[in-house]
């Protein structure tokens, strides 16, 4: 059994996307520090169809948009992101190979010279599918597993899913594809990431990225899927446990940028990145994200109506990237932009507030993200935790979010020497198979 409840349904599995907005305004001049920035690294959403119906879905993926590029608007946005100075792309759905264009697309993007990766549930990457994929030119895909097979077809909401994810892992191997995987922490899986490793590993993966379930689109309407903000002093000794496995097999651990911020491991996880350690959010500076419409915003998982600066029906990538206020955001941010713990830290000006898609889609804005490492222990120190607890629901629409409250409270007292424990040794928590939110 997987331990989840039933799946609500006050709310569509699959809603039809909003077009487009039309009319956002570009600022009339291009500062010089806006032309600093460029976007090395674009995730690209061909479309947002898709075969699975994930529990944990931020975009509520499965029907396409009714505005979607055409092939032809696709071609020509490779260009444009060429010229801009993009490096990388990965291309993601809903499934990037529901798009009809999608071989024509990747092949493009490698002839224009950037280096290109696919993002898959692996549901429909057959063998013809994975020779397609190679011959267009793909140079990694990732797959992604989120647990051990019950609980992970649970949260992925088709039967057969963690076989298929495995075959494609295999199919990808076959034809010469470098594979890796990436992974939600949820709360139910949260006891099977550990075992999950050797699985992964043994299907010979080149990388893993693990990344918490953020209270986006459907996992906003579960919210028992969601860890709480102190059961990083859970995951952060596990992922450090996990990380020596891993690198003795040549297989790199890549926390995602939600997954956290200067604690006693950073340089374990993150020494590799330029400072050594997670820096603050670079949607707008050094990332970009574009959704399957056009619509270009700073970051691929940001809510589509709060960072949305354009479409490029309506203006070129480059205008869109220089001169929308949607996308400047972190380029002005200072530390007087921070709220609640984040302005007081320590590292306020080195991490100011941290990931921005995490702090919005809890409280509505951003500038405070409760899911940090630091923070909890500094908090622990003294006896005190944070929690979230659901205040308004999500409206029901891709990229959504729900509000939360963030409540600060005592650590009960018969878990806070183990709390302690735990935090000190990097040692698993114990006691009949429960973390901290189940006690």
């Amino acid at each position: 059994m997987s331990g989840l409840a039933p799946r609500p349904r006050s709310l569509p599995i699959a809603p039809t996307a909003a077009p487009a907005r039309r009319g956002l305004p570009l600022a009339p001049d291009v500062r010089a520090h806006d032309q600093t920035w460029r976007p090395g690294y674009a995730v690209w959403e061909l479309t947002l169809r898709c075969d699975l119906a994930c529990r944990h879905c931020g975009s509520r993926a499965g029907r396409a948009r009714p505005d979607e590029l055409s092939t032809d608007e696709a071609l020509d946005l490779v260009r444009q992101m060429h010229e801009l100075g993009v490096r990388e792309i990965t291309i993601i759905g809903g499934e990037a190979y529901l798009h009809d264009g999608w071989f024509a697309i990747a092949r493009a993007i490698r002839d224009a010279g950037m280096t290109l990766s696919m993002t898959t549930g692996g549901r429909g990457m057959t063998s013809e599918r994975a020779r397609e994929a190679r011959d267009a030119g793909i140079q990694s895909v990732s797959v992604s597993v989120d647990a051990l097979e019950p609980m992970h077809d649970a949260l992925r909401g088709v039967a057969g899913s963690y076989a298929s994810a495995m075959d494609a892992l295999r199919n990808l191997r076959a034809v010469g594809i470098p594979v890796s995987a990436n992974t939600q922490i949820t709360h139910g899986a949260l006891r099977e990431i550990e075992p999950l490793t050797e699985i992964l590993a043994d299907q010979g993966i080149h990388s893993w990225q693990v990344s918490m379930t953020v209270p986006m689109g459907r996992a906003a309407d579960e919210p028992d899927l969601l860890l709480q903000p102190w059961q990083v002093l859970e995951v952060m000794p596990m992922l450090a446990r996990i990380h020596p496995r891993l690198a003795a097999r040549k297989i790199r651990l890549w926390p995602g940028n939600d997954i956290g911020y200067f604690g006693p491991y950073e340089r374990i996880l993150r020494g590799g990145m330029p400072r050594g350690h997670m820096n603050s959010c670079g949607a707008g500076r050094t990332g970009l994200g574009i959704e399957a419409n056009g619509a270009i915003k700073g970051c691929p998982s940001l809510p589509t109506k709060d960072y949305v600066g354009g479409t490029v029906r309506e203006h070129s990538l480059k205008d869109i990237w220089e001169r929308s206020p949607a996308l400047r955001f972190t380029r002005d941010r200072t530390v007087n932009d921070l709220w609640g713990h984040c302005r007081t830290c320590y590292y306020a000006e080195e991490c100011r507030g941290g990931c921005s898609w995490t702090a919005h889609v809890l409280f509505g804005k951003i500038g405070n993200n409760p899911y940090c490492h630091h923070r909890a222990l500094e908090l622990l120190r003294v006896g005190r935790r944070e929690r979230i607890e659901l205040r308004q629901a999500a409206p029901g629409e891709p990229f959504d979010h729900a509000i939360f409250e963030l409540i600060e409270e005592d650590w009960p007292a018969e878990l806070l020497e183990q709390a302690k424990s735990v935090a000190a040794s990097g040692e698993a928590w114990v006691g009949e198979g429960k973390s901290t939110v189940e006690s």
